[in-house]
């Protein structure tokens, strides 16, 4: 089972992305950017990481610039997931390396569907 990791300061949002997605995937939630890190320093890779960008401590710029910097992680697709609708940041986040970005509210199955097909690249 392919594994995804969620970094969302609103556990309303987590919430809502492993309730659609732990039917296909096995999810792993982080509240920020710092927490991720670490996760992923602890040696967990997962498949692929959905991020916020507005987040304390560590934001989804720095977790994106962090990983694809780093040797073990940068093959890690990213999908940025955030309220902010501009176009200067989903420009932004996709010339750091990010595969994708939706906006909040988002349709938890157009996710799913993304997902999937940055999976099977």
């Amino acid at each position: 089972m392919k594994k995804i990791l969620i970094v969302d300061d609103k556990p309303s949002i987590s919430r809502l992305i492993v309730q659609f997605l732990s039917k296909t995937f096995e999810v792993t939630t982080k509240e920020d950017g710092l927490q991720a890190l670490s996760w992923l320093q602890e040696g967990n890779i997962p498949d692929l990481i959905i991020t916020d960008l507005q987040m304390p401590n560590l934001d989804g710029f720095e977790l994106i610039s962090r990983v694809k910097e780093s040797g073990f992680f940068r093959d890690i697709p990213i999908v940025v997931l955030s309220s902010k609708d501009s176009s200067t940041d989903r420009i932004k986040c996709l010339k750091m390396g990010a595969e994708d970005y939706l906006v909040k509210p988002f349709n938890p199955e157009e996710l799913q569907i993304r997902i999937e097909r940055i999976l099977e690249r």
